[in-house]
């Protein structure tokens, strides 16, 4: 494949990037890129194939930090999915002293009466 033909894909992948991600609501944007992150592992993979064929030093050092930066992305990627899912889940109740915990449960009401 020739450069233009790469250049052709290139841009229209960054108008086909910049649309789809432009139509999704703010409350999506952040698990949807934290997602996104995560599946970038594909990156790393590429990245620890090109280091393992690489004999040219200079190819090496740019697969390595390929290598790094691809990690630190997949591993901000779940750190922000866990994160966002924090966020989603229920608070825990409190037992405070002199109450009953089992009275605290849901459902516990209805065993009382």
């Amino acid at each position: 494949m020739d450069g233009i033909a790469l250049l052709t894909i290139t841009v229209l992948a960054v108008f086909v990037g910049f649309e789809v991600v432009s139509k999704v609501s703010s409350t999506l944007h952040t698990p949807l890129m934290s997602g996104a992150n995560a599946i970038h592992g594909i990156i790393l993979v590429g990245a620890i194939i090109v280091a393992g064929q690489a004999s040219d030093p200079w190819v090496l050092a740019v697969a390595l930090l390929a290598v790094v930066l691809a990690t630190a992305n997949l591993v901000g990627g779940f750190v922000v999915t866990d994160r966002m899912l924090e966020m989603f889940r229920g608070r825990k109740r409190e037992v405070t002293a002199g109450k009953n915990p089992e009275a605290l449960k849901p459902g516990a009401k209805e065993g009382m009466r």
